[in-house]
C-alpha cells in the first residue's frame, strides 16, 4: 500500500518566493510493522549478511546493568498490547567487560528501493544501520556503524545468515526494532529556519508570517518548521531538523568537506505538532483535521525504536568521498 503526504496547508513559497531558491527533496520511508525479507529495504528486518561474514561487535565498555528483558518476552507483550517483565542480568550484570557485544541490525536500504538514496564507496547501493544496545560512559553514548555494499555482489553469495548473535537480554524494550516494511514516497522540503540555516532576513519574514497566523487562527495556524518544511519520521536525504540543539556545522573530519545528510532515523512518525504531515490513507476521509487521524501506535511508533530523549538521529555522509567516516547526531 502506498503511502501519500496531503498537501501543505499552504504553500511555502506564496509566504515567500525567496524559498525556491532552498527547495530541496527528501524521501519519506513511512515505515508500518509487517514481515520484510533480507532482500527488502527495511527497518527492523533480516539483514543481507553473507554467510561466513563477521557480525559487526562493539568491544568498548560498557555501562554495568542489573537488570534487562528478554527478546522473546519484548515479542510476545507487543503481540499482548503488555510491558514485558524485566528479568535480572545473567552473571551479576557487567555486561560487555568480558567480550564484545553484538551490534543490533536496525535498518537496511537498497538504492534500487528508495529514491534519492546517497551511493556509498565505490558505488555501494546498499546501507545497513547498526547500533550497540548497551550504553557508554557517564553521558550514555551511543555507538553506530554504517556498512556499505554492493548489492548485486551480496545477493551473489552462497549462502545467508539466518539468525544474527545477539544479547540475552536488552537493558530498554525499545532495543528490539519491530519490524516493519517501507513504502517510500518523495516530497518537498525546505530548510530550517533558524540561526544561518537560512538567511537571516528571510527567517525574520517567516517569523512575521508566522505571527500573523497565529493571530488570525489561534492554536489552528500552520507553523513553517512544523507543517511547511521538514516531515517528520524516517527520511532519506533532505535536510536535517534542529528542534533540540538548533543548527550544527557537520563537516567531514578527514577532508573537512560539509557533509550532507544521509538519513535520519526517529522514534515517532507524528507528534501532536505535525499532524499535517500524517499521510491520506492514514486517515477517516469522511473526518477533517486530526478528527480525521487513525491514532494508534502503528502510526505513530511502529518501529517501536527511540534515539536519544526522542530526538531525531541524523547520519551524515562526506559526499567528496563516502568512504570517510560518518557522523551521528541527535537533534
Amino acid at each position: 500500500m502506498t503511502r501519500t503526504t496531503p498537501a501543505r496547508p499552504v504553500s511555502v513559497e506564496a509566504v515567500s518566493p525567496e524559498l525556491a531558491a532552498h527547495r530541496g527533496r527528501t524521501t519519506r520511508l513511512h515505515p508500518r510493522p509487517g514481515r520484510p525479507g533480507m532482500r527488502d529495504s527495511h527497518v527492523g528486518g533480516p539483514m543481507l549478511w553473507p554467510v561466513g561474514e563477521p557480525w559487526p561487535v562493539c568491544e568498548e565498555p560498557h555501562r554495568p546493568e542489573a537488570e534487562g528483558y528478554a527478546p522473546d518476552d519484548i515479542r510476545s507483550g507487543r503481540a499482548a498490547g503488555a510491558w514485558p517483565a524485566s528479568r535480572p542480568w545473567p552473571g551479576g550484570g557487567t555486561p560487555g567487560e568480558g567480550g564484545p557485544v553484538p551490534f543490533t541490525g536496525l535498518a537496511q536500504f537498497f538504492r534500487r528501493d528508495v529514491p534519492g538514496l546517497a551511493a556509498g564507496p565505490g558505488g555501494a547501493d546498499l546501507v545497513q544501520l547498526f547500533r550497540c544496545p548497551l550504553r557508554h560512559g557517564s553521558d550514555l553514548e551511543r555507538r553506530y556503524v554504517l556498512r556499505w555494499r554492493r548489492a548485486a555482489e551480496t545477493e551473489a553469495a552462497e549462502g545467508f545468515l539466518a539468525a544474527p548473535p545477539q544479547l540475552p537480554l536488552l537493558r530498554w524494550e525499545d532495543e528490539l526494532p519491530e519490524p516493519c516494511v517501507l513504502h517510500p514516497e518523495q516530497v518537498v522540503t525546505y530548510p530550517w529556519a533558524e540561526e544561518d540555516a537560512l538567511p537571516a532576513a528571510l527567517i525574520a519574514r517567516i517569523d512575521a508570517w508566522e505571527d500573523a497566523q497565529s493571530a488570525q487562527h489561534g492554536r489552528m495556524a500552520p507553523s513553517y518548521q512544523c507543517d511547511l518544511s521538514i516531515p517528520p519520521g524516517w527520511r532519506v536525504g533532505g535536510f536535517p531538523s534542529w528542534a533540540s540543539t538548533g543548527p550544527l556545522t557537520v563537516d567531514c573530519a578527514s577532508c573537512a568537506t560539509p557533509m550532507r545528510l544521509l538519513l535520519t532515523a526517529a522514534g515517532e512518525e507524528m507528534d501532536a505538532d505535525s499532524h499535517s504531515w500524517v499521510p491520506l490513507e492514514d486517515r477517516d476521509p469522511s473526518l477533517r483535521g486530526k478528527d480525521a487521524i487513525r491514532f494508534d501506535r502503528t502510526l505513530a511508533t511502529p518501529t517501536r525504536l527511540r534515539f536519544g530523549r526522542d530526538r531525531d538521529l541524523h547520519v551524515f555522509t562526506c559526499p567528496a568521498d563516502p568512504g570517510h567516516p560518518p557522523q551521528w547526531l541527535l537533534a
